[in-house]
C-alpha cells in the first residue's frame, strides 16, 4: 500500500526499509560504546537507552528530510504534537497497566509472589531513574520498530506484511537476550503484533509507547518482577514469583510465559475498541472533490418541474386606489369651510 503523498515506488520503500534497518543496528552498537565509556555501571543503561533514542530520531528525521522532502520529519516519524496526544499516551499507559495486572493476578493465587520492600531514601531516587529508563527504552523501541523504517516496508509490501516482518525482526533480537525460550519468542511475537496494530491504528506512536511502557515498567516497578530475565530494575520493591513454569516464566519473567502470550493475544481487540475513534480520526479517507461544478438548486427546481408542471404565473395585483385632494379655486372657502378673505387686485394705473 503506497502511502498518498509518496512519490516512490514500492522497490525504493523496500530499499529505504533496508537502509533504516542497518542504520538501527550502527545506532545500537554506536549508543553502546558511547555509554560504556562516558557513564559508570550504574548509570550505563539510562545513558545507552537515551543515546539510542536520540541518535534513532535524529537520524531518521535527516533521512526523511533528505530522501522523502518531508518538511515536520518527526512528525513523520509518528511523533506529530497534535490534539489531545498526551491522552493518547495515558490511554496506553492504561492498557499496558491493565495487561501486567491480568497477569501477575493469577501468580498470586495459584502460587503467590513472595515481595521485599527496601525503604531507604535512595531507593526512591533509583525508582525514579529506572522509570526514565523503561521511559527511554520504550520510546526507543517504538522508533525503531514503528517509526521510520516501518512505515517504508508498509510502502513496500502493505500494513499487513509489515505488521509480521517486524514482529518476526523484533521476536529475533529479543531472542538474543539470555534466558529466551520458544515460549518468550512467541510472547514477542504478540507483543510486536500489539503494538504494531496501535500504531496503525492512530497514525501515531503514542498509543504504543506508553502501552509499552506500562506493560513492562509496571510489572518491574510495581511488582518487582523480571522483565526479559533482568530482576534488578526496581530498588523499591523485589517480587519472586511461586508457581508452575508456564504461569511464571521463571527467571525471564513474565515475557517467557505462556500465560502472558495468551492475555497479549487477547488483548487485540481491546487495542481496536480503545483506539476505536483515533482510527476513524486519522484512517478516515479523505473524499477530494473532483468532477464539473453542478447547480444543485437549478437541478432540483428543473426535476420539480418536469415532475409537476410549470408553475402557472401569478396573476398581477391590482395596485392601490390613490387618494387625490382637490381644493377649490376662487370660492374664497377654505377645505375645512371655513371664509377666507378674497386676494386684492393689483391697482390699476
Amino acid at each position: 500500500m503506497i502511502e498518498p503523498g509518496y512519490t516512490g515506488g514500492r522497490l525504493r520503500a523496500y530499499l529505504q526499509f533496508l537502509g533504516a534497518l542497518l542504520y538501527f543496528f550502527f545506532a545500537r552498537s554506536l549508543a553502546f560504546h558511547a555509554a560504556e565509556g562516558l557513564a559508570g555501571d550504574s548509570w550505563f543503561p539510562l545513558a545507552e537507552k537515551a543515546m539510542l533514542a536520540f541518535l534513532l530520531l535524529v537520524g531518521f528525521a535527516a533521512v526523511g528530510f533528505w530522501l522523502d522532502r518531508q518538511i515536520r520529519p518527526i512528525s513523520e516519524q509518528g511523533l506529530p504534537r497534535r490534539e489531545g496526544w498526551l491522552h493518547e499516551v495515558g490511554l496506553g499507559l492504561a492498557a499496558g497497566w491493565g495487561l501486567a495486572l491480568v497477569c501477575v493476578l493469577p501468580l498470586m493465587v495459584a502460587g503467590g509472589i513472595a515481595v521485599t520492600v527496601f525503604t531507604q531514601g535512595s531507593a526512591w531516587g533509583w525508582l525514579v531513574a529506572d522509570a526514565a529508563f523503561f521511559a527511554l527504552a520504550a520510546l526507543a523501541e517504538e522508533i525503531a520498530y514503528r517509526g521510520y523504517a516501518f512505515q517504508c516496508f508498509v510502502r513496500a509490501v502493505g500494513p499487513v506484511g509489515a505488521t509480521l516482518g517486524f514482529a518476526a525482526i523484533y521476536a529475533i533480537v529479543q531472542a538474543l537476550a539470555p534466558g529466551s525460550s520458544r515460549a518468550s519468542f512467541i510472547v514477542s511475537l504478540a507483543f510486536s503484533f500489539l503494538l504494531s496494530t496501535a500504531y496503525l491504528r492512530t497514525r501515531a506512536l503514542w498509543v504504543s509507547w506508553g502501552l509499552n511502557f506500562g506493560w513492562k515498567a509496571s510489572r518491574a516497578l510495581v511488582f518487582g518482577l523480571a522483565v526479559s530475565g533482568v530482576s534488578s530494575h526496581s530498588p523499591v520493591v523485589q517480587g519472586d514469583p511461586m508457581g508452575p513454569f508456564w504461569l511464571t516464566g521463571g527467571a525471564f519473567g513474565l515475557d517467557g510465559s505462556w500465560l502472558a502470550c495468551g492475555v497479549l493475544l487477547l488483548a487485540l481487540p481491546v487495542v481496536f475498541r480503545i483506539t476505536r475513534d483515533l482510527d476513524f480520526r486519522y484512517n478516515a479517507p479523505v473524499i477530494v472533490a473532483a468532477g464539473i461544478p453542478v447547480d444543485l438548486d437549478a437541478a432540483a427546481r428543473a426535476q420539480h418541474e418536469a415532475a409537476m408542471g410549470a408553475a402557472a404565473p401569478a396573476a398581477p395585483t391590482p395596485a392601490a386606489p390613490r387618494l387625490v385632494q382637490i381644493e377649490k379655486q376662487g370660492t374664497g372657502i377654505g377645505e375645512q369651510g371655513t371664509e377666507r378673505p378674497a386676494t386684492p387686485e393689483p391697482p390699476q394705473s
